[in-house]
């Protein structure tokens, strides 16, 4: 059995006590990681702000920290195969969507080393007294907290613009699924950054995630993560007024017009909801249908649900487990909770009688304001509900605390566009569920949290402004 290490200012080290990591798809125990401790986390810390104030990292001309992001990219595609399979065996989802993973993360490092020579500032006229100018400086010492979902592409996400940036990175993994995410940081390892420049732990988030949020060194917190999680991290960074990106969870809702494509709809729904068992922020979790096209949609997904082979992501099944058992559990209650409010399961809410952490491809008819329509399932439940006017269908999308992406489905352009505007979300998809790519920024409004990750604005959230102002003397 492999046991894997955290790694601290440019080593691989060791710990006292281990954290078992579980294979979802068997319910047996796959691998083991070192547990790290307060002492572990203080040591990154101390790396990382070493590395930040020895200049190797932010003083150097960016064009080499470009440099060292496209090794980065090779280096991640070289590895992407042993990866995976990594991935596959300790998160659940498929063999090919792990690959993807470390795809999509070689991408992020790719793109942003085509903005790592490109934070330019400005100059501002004040007349022939004065030179005045801005510069972009990096924040300094960046802890980033990654969740179990995504651990690869979300912790690359964060990593390569704060390093393109000129910022040193302690991250924190998830202690379920943290093993793909040391195969990435050892890709990383001989592209060129300095020792301390990146740093990996993985330990109990109440204590070493609490620990690095509250520490003196931390100048910038990254958290992707459940809303209570994210609450307790603000309420936490607070004392130091830390600046942070957070994003949070999703009750995201797709609006069917009445001239949708049937087949496209159904397409987006079997990605947008049981593409990795649902474990996504932004999955398509509501379904909002106009009346006249309900009853035909409404067959036609639970036709493709029903459809779905279900198994382990070595399979490359359609439907792959959930990732561990307290998450069966949680999505299982939550089922159980919307039949007591009233809600109708048409399709599924049953563990399939086999080995692993599976739950059946699940769609329920619910009324807004039942709690199964109001608060995020993370599993591959689906609620649908028919509407009535385009008044109706937003109001209805926008009933939630979350905003973080919505969609709409539609063929005519004006009608699509109206909606689509009036849609609250930090991103919004027309006629395609997870449309864009890393690209395009995304994060939330509400209780999805703030701050944008991907695209070019996701980089300024690794920067501060500076003015330099100087009088001249004639």
């Amino acid at each position: 059995m492999a046991h894997y290490l955290n790694y601290i200012g440019g080593q691989w080290l060791n710990a006292d006590t281990h954290i078992d990591v579980i294979n979802p798809a068997s319910g047996q125990l796959y691998a083991t990681i070192a547990s790290a401790t307060i002492n572990d986390a203080d040591k990154a810390m101390a790396a990382a702000r070493q590395c930040v104030n020895s200049g190797e990292l932010n003083d150097i001309r960016p064009a080499m920290r470009a440099h060292w992001m496209l090794n980065a990219a090779q280096a991640i595609r070289d590895i992407a195969d042993e990866g995976a399979l990594e991935l596959c065996r300790e998160n659940g989802k498929s063999l090919q969507d792990a690959k993807d993973e470390f795809l999509e993360s070689a991408r992020y490092f790719e793109y942003y080393a085509g903005m790592a020579d490109k934070l330019e500032g400005t100059s501002i006229p004040l007349g022939k007294d004065y030179i005045d100018f801005t510069q972009y400086v990096p924040m300094g010492v960046s802890v980033q907290i990654v969740p179990w979902n995504f651990p690869v592409s979300i912790c690359a996400r964060s990593l390569a613009p704060a390093l393109a940036a000129g910022n040193a990175v302690v991250i924190k993994s998830p202690e379920i699924s943290p093993v793909g995410m040391v195969y990435l940081i050892r890709a990383l390892e001989n592209c060129g950054f300095p020792k301390g420049s990146i740093n990996l732990l993985c330990g109990k988030g109440s204590v070493i995630g609490n620990h690095l949020v509250e520490h003196a060194e931390v100048n910038q917190i990254v958290f992707t993560g459940s809303v209570p999680t994210g609450q307790h991290i603000l309420k936490a960074s607070a004392a130091r007024a830390t600046p942070s990106v957070m994003e949070l969870g999703g009750k995201s809702a797709a609006i069917v017009l009445h001239d949708a494509d049937l087949q496209n709809v159904v397409c987006s729904v079997r990605s947008g909801i049981f593409f990795n068992a649902g474990q996504v922020c932004s999955a398509m979790s509501r379904l909002l249908v106009h009346k006249s096209r309900y009853t035909e949609v409404k067959d036609a997904v639970v036709k493709m649900a029903e459809s779905l082979l279900i198994g382990s992501g070595e399979e490359q099944a359609d439907l792959t487990p959930v990732v561990s058992k307290a998450q069966q559990i949680s999505v299982m209650a939550m089922i159980e909770q919307a039949k007591k409010e009233g809600a109708k399961i048409i399709t599924g809410g049953y563990i399939p009688d086999m080995p692993g952490y599976f739950v059946a491809p699940t769609i329920i008819e619910a009324t807004p304001e039942m709690t199964i329509a109001q608060e995020e399932v993370f599993g591959p439940v689906l609620v649908v509900m028919p509407f009535d006017t385009d008044t109706e269908a937003v109001a209805i999308a926008n009933g939630t605390d979350f905003g973080l992406v919505a969609g709409v489905f539609g063929e005519g352009l004006n009608h699509v566009f109206n909606v689509a505007q009036q849609l609250r979300g930090g991103q919004v998809f027309v006629n395609e569920w997870f449309a864009g790519g890393i690209e395009t920024p995304f994060g939330g409004v509400g209780l999805s949290g703030f701050g944008r990750e991907k695209g070019q604005e996701a980089i300024y959230s690794y920067v501060q402004t500076r003015n330099i102002a100087i009088r001249l003397h004639h």
